[in-house]
């Protein structure tokens, strides 16, 4: 049981998508909502931007403002995490094209996705889908189970997560250890673009395809996280504003 209770607490650190505890007081999340930064992100026309924390973790700072000419949201861990998350639903076939941009001063070569101790991202933006879960295993429903105990929510059926790392080549697909229903895509590598506005566009589904080889029933998330919990470390960067396309059924 400790190790099942142990595996569910590094995938509910992992995920934007599971339930979390509200942001304390001191949290402006008011501020956060009526931002220059969330007025230009694109995502759902109701969505708003809510702070969570994750129960006994020392929280993320998420701070909006501009920086370098851009409406943008400052994350500051100490070695922290939490996240910052919209829920929207988008069917598939409406799905486009993702777009945002980050700004990383400094990659730290201890973050290791791959590893569990050393899981942590100066910039992560994550996906949540809704799906049939009929792909499945019996471990994936329990710790669906668990979560939904712990936090009041089950697992999504699949969360895609998008990276920056410092030495994994671009297009790198990594598995979580605890669950094949949490993959990490690698958008970004290397220190080349550091200290500078970087622009991305991924298509969802195709990546989806790419990463899951399937394809989701719908877009339930979308969310931003910089953690340094597990090297105790500090991790500093800027998310843009985020756009989703659609496409006209």
């Amino acid at each position: 049981l400790r190790t099942t209770l142990s595996a569910l607490g590094a995938v509910a650190v992992g995920l934007v998508g599971c339930a979390t505890t509200p942001a304390s007081p001191s949290d402006d999340a008011t501020a956060l909502a009526r931002s220059d930064w969330a007025r230009a992100s694109l995502l759902a026309p109701d969505g708003v931007w809510e702070h969570h924390v994750f129960p006994q973790r020392r929280p993320t700072r998420y701070t909006a403002g501009w920086h370098q000419g851009r409406a943008a949201l400052h994350a500051d861990s100490d070695a922290g995490t939490s996240a910052v998350r919209m829920r929207l639903r988008v069917p598939a076939a409406e799905l486009g094209t993702l777009r945002w941009s980050w700004w990383v001063d400094a990659l730290d070569e201890r973050y290791d996705p791959r590893q569990r101790d050393s899981d942590d991202a100066v910039v992560r933006v994550i996906l949540t889908f809704e799906g049939g879960r009929e792909r499945w295993s019996a471990r994936d429903h329990s710790l669906s189970e668990l979560a939904r105990l712990v936090t009041g929510e089950p697992l999504p059926d699949a969360t895609l997560m998008y990276l920056w790392d410092a030495r994994l080549p671009v297009g790198t697909v990594i598995e979580h250890p605890a669950t094949g229903r949490i993959r990490k895509l690698v958008v970004c590598s290397g220190p080349a673009d550091l200290g500078r506005w970087v622009d991305l566009e991924r298509n969802v589904l195709a990546d989806m395809a790419h990463c899951f080889g399937e394809t989701p029933q719908a877009l339930t998330g979308v969310g931003l996280m910089t953690d340094a919990n597990n090297t105790g470390s500090r991790a500093r960067a800027w998310y843009g504003p985020l756009a989703l396309t659609r496409r006209r059924s």
